[in-house]
């Protein structure tokens, strides 16, 4: 059993990107073969600035290992390390329809948002297909915004398997964790860079739990009850409470008696004590510059040797050879 998941280096991780990837990969290195990758090429869509992408893949790759990424079980690397991806992604293209691409969310979503239409964005579900494909991945953690994509694998997947052979490559499953799949930001939407409503997982203390004091929320008196339904408090809170602490404040919710400021206060210490070993390991990690470095040459090279036997697989398959 294979499991894969990449992140793409586009900044300062947050803890959607821990509860939705991070904290699934690490805990599923355990249960059989982990390849984990930093997407550059997918970031290379919207970010074409060369220094701070440098410096955010040398970002991803520290905090990763800070969150518990063990590269003794896991395989980790770049994506851009293993230059095999492209040409399967070029495989894949050519069965993808046309209309398989146009209607994925991802895509209109980021236009939405004004990000500037390019050809690499539109096509981003096929180099997706190809990264999952290209090691024989049997499981794929993904948020539910990711999950269109996935699908968009398994299509390619039965177009290429009925175009040149059954086999041809791998039929991936997904694993969508629905209680940690979509972070709430501290907006109340979805967690997203985008939408500048989100929670850092590394940082100074004083400002990251300022950044929780900023969770809008309404005039309900101190003393009346609040809603629970829907609340951001809350949905954050669960993440990193014990699941007593939880009930305790959702009976302090209904009861009354409690502000929104003291709730902000245990959600803030409860965010701050979750990620202490992790912080730890993370100053650990940048003590040892040449670390990180030996960690991801290594994880290319094993990762490229699984690469080229089912790209030759595939070649075969096809005709190339």
């Amino acid at each position: 059993m294979r499991t894969l998941t990449g992140l793409q280096p586009s900044g300062v991780l947050h803890i959607g990107n821990y509860f939705g990837a991070m904290e699934p990969a690490v805990r599923l290195q355990e249960e059989g073969e982990a390849f984990y990758f930093i997407a550059d090429y997918h970031a290379m869509t919207s970010n074409h600035n060369a220094d701070e992408l440098r410096n955010n893949v040398r970002g991803i790759a520290v905090d990763f290992l800070a969150c518990g990424l063990d590269p003794e079980r896991a395989v980790f690397f770049c994506q851009s390390a293993v230059p095999e991806v492209n040409e399967l992604a070029w495989i894949l293209s050519t069965v993808c329809p046309m209309s398989l691409l146009e209607k994925c969310h991802s895509y209109k979503d980021k236009i939405a948002n004004g990000i500037t239409p390019n050809h690499a964005l539109f096509a981003y579900p096929a180099l997706m297909a190809a990264d999952i494909l290209l090691y024989d991945s049997n499981r794929v953690p993904v948020g539910k915004d990711q999950k269109q994509h996935l699908e968009v694998t398994r299509d390619l997947v039965v177009k290429l398997n009925e175009t040149y052979g059954e086999g041809t490559v791998v039929l991936p499953e997904p694993i969508i964790r629905e209680n940690t799949a979509l972070v709430i930001g501290l907006d109340g939407r979805k967690m997203s860079k985008s939408y500048h409503n989100t929670l850092p997982i590394f940082g100074d203390e004083k400002p990251l739990k300022k950044l929780v004091m900023k969770i809008v929320t309404d005039s309900t008196p101190v003393e009346e009850p609040k809603q629970v339904e829907g609340s951001t408090i809350l949905a954050l809170y669960q993440l990193f409470a014990s699941e007593s602490d939880y009930a305790t404040m959702v009976a302090d919710h209904q009861s009354g008696g409690f502000g929104y400021g003291d709730f902000k206060k245990r959600l803030a210490e409860a965010y701050w004590d979750y990620f202490a070993p992790m912080r730890e390991r993370r100053a650990e990690i940048l003590a040892d510059p040449g670390y990180v470095d030996a960690v991801l040459k290594s994880g290319a090279e094993r990762a490229r040797e699984e690469a080229s036997r089912v790209l030759g697989r595939v070649r075969k398959a096809v005709g190339l050879v």
